[in-house]
């Protein structure tokens, strides 16, 4: 257990600040289905559901003292009992996420404690909840830098980023790939074609490497990149691990929907709202960050 508190396992807690932000971010609304694949203790998810109750107190007002109406709890209630669904694949650390959701009278019943990089049948047969094509939104912090072999994994040959091109243009099966590049197949096979909306956090190894250019690749051809924000190198630094990342923000397209040249949001985060020690930091770009792409949607109509 200590090891995966200290991110051994390529797991790493993310922290609240960068959480609230990538909810943000994606406008959840309360009939919207959101999964985390890689959803550790549950923080994206309960951020969802805060996201939500905000939602209800504008709508549904309620002066001090006064009891919940009706059409405030069903507001939010609904969305946690049925549209919160979590994947963990540490046992011990699912049940932590289950007990923060019971807290916080969340829908536990939708965390699982399995491999989301496991056939997604298998999955459908522990919940019927977890089907390809479903969700509206992911929210997810993938594990970085642990590494899938085809040894231990049947399951890699399934992934079409498990495969890559030989000399002869015939694709080839992996002995091995990163878990944070399966799970950009994974997320995206989880997310409804056309309007779909994932939020993850990615090292920026998969940005810049010219030896992954086919993983940008299959990204742009799933996927509409709607904003790319740059994190700090410090931003995962006290949470155990050190690897500069990026937030990638994206919409499924449709069965064979094309784009042409499209607008990009594009920023760079040097403050966040704490330093690489974990202190508390007045100065976070992440708000003004998260205007400006409000703006920047309204503008070209996404």
């Amino acid at each position: 257990m200590e090891d995966f508190f200290k991110g051994k396992s390529g797991q790493y807690f993310t922290p609240r600040e960068i959480v609230n932000f990538a909810i943000k971010m994606m406008d959840i609304k309360n009939d919207d289905l959101v999964l985390d694949p890689a959803c550790g203790s549950g923080g994206f998810l309960l951020h969802a559901l805060d996201e939500v109750r905000h939602q209800a107190n504008e709508y549904y007002p309620q002066k001090d003292g006064q009891e919940e109406t009706a059409e405030h709890k069903m507001y939010w209630h609904t969305f946690a009992q049925n549209n919160l669904f979590g994947i963990e694949i540490n046992d011990s650390i699912a049940r932590v996420a289950k007990m923060n959701m019971i807290i916080h009278d969340d829908g536990h019943t939708n965390v699982i404690g399995f491999d989301a990089l496991e056939d997604i049948d298998k999955m459908n047969r522990k919940n019927t909840g977890f089907d390809r094509d479903r969700f509206d939104v992911i929210v997810t912090n993938p594990p970085f830098g642990a590494n899938v072999k085809a040894s231990e994994h049947p399951y890699l040959k399934k992934f079409e980023l498990g495969k890559k091109k030989n000399k002869d243009g015939k694709d080839k099966n992996m002995k091995n790939q990163k878990t944070e590049i399966l799970f950009i197949e994974r997320c995206i096979d989880f997310l409804k074609p056309g309007v779909g909306k994932m939020a993850i956090v990615l090292p920026d190894g998969i940005l810049t490497n010219s030896s992954l250019q086919y993983v940008r690749d299959f990204l742009m051809e799933k996927t509409q990149i709607l904003a790319v924000v740059s994190l700090p190198q410090f931003a995962f630094t006290h949470f155990g691990a050190g690897v500069k990342s990026s937030l990638v923000f994206v919409r499924k397209k449709a069965d064979n929907e094309k784009l042409g040249k499209y607008p990009i949001f594009m920023a760079i985060a040097e403050h966040i709202g704490y330093d690489a020690a974990g202190r508390k930091d007045p100065k976070n770009d992440l708000s003004k960050i998260c205007e400006e792409f409000k703006k920047f949607k309204s503008k070209n109509n996404f």
